[in-house]
């Protein structure tokens, strides 16, 4: 009777430490699950952060883009086209297209086309969130793209874009303090230029607003950027250059 009595007690006593053991192992793998979990949503959700950035911040992010792009496409241009060495990039001209990628292709343009645009042409954010079979199909929605497309062709580039590069370009490479001088001799400058300059305008950027316009909201300024690195590597090329006051007196 004594030695059942002992066997059934020994027989509870490993059953306890048996569940006991086991119960710590299933803590610690749910523990390292949990941990786990948190590292991976932690992991998705800064990833998520970094790649919802352009969606959720469109106004900044083009607007880094934007002048990133323009100073890189010119410094591509000297090194490159130009095959000037490190040492011998004008930063100066690079300033200019520093300062008008910052002020006018990120800020001015983002207030033309999005703020603007939205109050003159009403159908541009239904449009956009539309898929490409429905776009077709969207009459008045096409009709405002086309709108669209005219205006910057028509308005914008010739009348905004070229005089305001040119103005620019008087401010950062001229000797002149007098706003008035910037305008003034930046006109000119484009005034002799305009024939070449508006015919490469509309060999690029007609075929480009024809799809920049049908595109979602958040990706139209920078897909704009993008075609305008080429764009500003072919003005910094043509048009990037500061004469010499020797240049300017001929």
């Amino acid at each position: 009777m004594l030695a059942l009595h002992r066997t059934a007690s020994t027989s509870l006593a490993s059953a306890a430490a048996r569940r006991a053991i086991n119960l710590k192992s299933t803590n610690r793998v749910s523990h390292a699950t949990g941990r786990k979990c948190k590292s991976t949503t932690a992991a998705t959700n800064s990833s998520g952060g970094i790649m919802s950035f352009p969606k959720d911040h469109p106004f900044a992010f083009q607007l880094m883009v934007a002048t990133t792009k323009t100073s890189a496409a010119d410094l591509l241009t000297q090194t490159v086209a130009e095959r000037k060495s490190f040492n011998e990039i004008d930063w100066k001209r690079n300033g200019i297209f520093v300062v008008f990628g910052f002020a006018y292709l990120g800020g001015f343009q983002w207030f033309l086309m999005v703020h603007k645009y939205r109050q003159w042409f009403p159908t541009m954010d239904r449009f956009a969130k539309l898929p490409f079979a429905e776009k077709i199909k969207d009459t008045a929605g096409m009709i405002d793209a086309a709108k669209m497309v005219v205006f910057d062709v028509v308005v914008h580039l010739p009348l905004m874009y070229f005089p305001t590069y040119y103005t620019v370009k008087e401010f950062v490479g001229g000797n002149s303090w007098n706003p008035v001088d910037w305008m003034k001799d930046g006109c000119t400058k484009y005034v002799n230029n305009a024939k070449e300059d508006l015919t490469a305008m509309i060999q690029l950027w007609g075929p480009s607003d024809c799809v920049q316009f049908v595109l979602p909201m958040h990706i139209r300024m920078p897909f704009r950027h993008l075609v305008s690195f080429f764009w500003t590597a072919y003005v910094s090329f043509t048009r990037g250059a500061i004469e010499s006051n020797e240049e300017k007196s001929v």
